[in-house]
């Protein structure tokens, strides 16, 4: 059995350079946002915001022991390369959390205003998250939490940690007053949302089922232009029971977006009766 090939030094580092750039970022949008506004929003920071109300420890310390407890299940449920990532970026989230108190203690709100600091948390941590994510890694507490959900109970990461998160925005009624839960729990929502919508939404895959007289032209496009596999079945129709062959095929949602496109485009080139250069040949109708 051949030996899986070691990554280089240069690689290790390029890999260790691009997730440390990625916690800095959240670890930014924690400290500078959430913290301010006191909500609790989709993260374990969230979490141990309402906790340093009760426990005389700084956000950064509380941030490392619930990291370790998580990393640790996190490491046996997800596989060493993910555990391995995380370890890395789960030790530096508090770290850089802890640099932030000290180079700006008592900060205040840079906007003035609790909404908008849960809607530039929101915006900023979701670049932080999409780095991490695409590189198999997490910044510990609830992207683990959202990891394994999604590997065993197939649920969308932005939903899983819609679904985690929640849990941690409701517990802001234990210290704050209704503005700042109902803020903790919208912002959970629309943090998924964007997540799902904007970052891993280019990994969703869609079953298309077609029927076309432009079999042929279809098929080809399907193999060679999206370098897809598709399956050809013969089917009937309910109302005349005329026979065809239906073409069946997974493509991503974004080469979905390009069919609906060229539909849309063929029907207007038709409407002025251009016959010639119509998108993919006219095979989408």
């Amino acid at each position: 059995m051949p030996k899986q090939k070691q990554p280089t030094a240069l690689a290790v580092a390029q890999e260790a350079a691009i997730l440390t750039v990625a916690v800095a970022i959240i670890a930014a949008a924690v400290y500078f946002f959430l913290v301010p506004s006191h909500a609790s929003v989709s993260s374990i920071s969230g979490l141990g915001i309402v906790l340093s109300n009760f426990v005389p420890l700084s956000l950064s310390a509380i941030t490392m022991i619930l990291n370790v407890v998580l990393l640790i299940i996190g490491f046996f449920t997800c596989g060493r390369e993910f555990g391995a990532k995380t370890v890395y970026t789960s030790i530096l989230l508090p770290v850089f959390i802890g640099l932030f108190e000290r180079l700006f203690p008592d900060i205040g709100s840079l906007t003035d205003s609790q909404e908008l600091d849960v809607l530039c948390y929101i915006l900023v941590v979701s670049v932080g998250l999409s780095i991490l994510f695409n590189r198999n890694a997490s910044s510990g507490g609830l992207d683990i939490v959202a990891k394994i959900m999604n590997k065993y109970l197939h649920i969308e990461l932005g939903r899983a940690m819609s679904l985690s998160g929640m849990c941690v925005a409701l517990s802001a009624a234990l210290v704050y007053d209704k503005k700042t839960v109902v803020l903790s729990v919208l912002g959970t929502y629309f943090n998924g949302l964007v997540l799902d919508h904007f970052i891993f939404d280019h990994n969703i895959k869609r079953r298309v089922c077609i029927i076309t007289k432009k079999e042929e032209e279809l098929r080809h496009f399907i193999l060679t232009d999206l370098h897809s596999g598709a399956t050809v079945y013969e089917s009937y129709g309910a109302y005349n029971m005329e026979k065809r062959r239906e073409i069946i095929t997974i493509v991503d949602k974004g080469a979905l977006d390009c069919t609906i496109k060229a539909r849309v485009e063929g029907a207007v080139f038709r409407s002025v009766d251009q016959i010639e250069d119509i998108p993919w040949g006219g095979a989408i109708r």
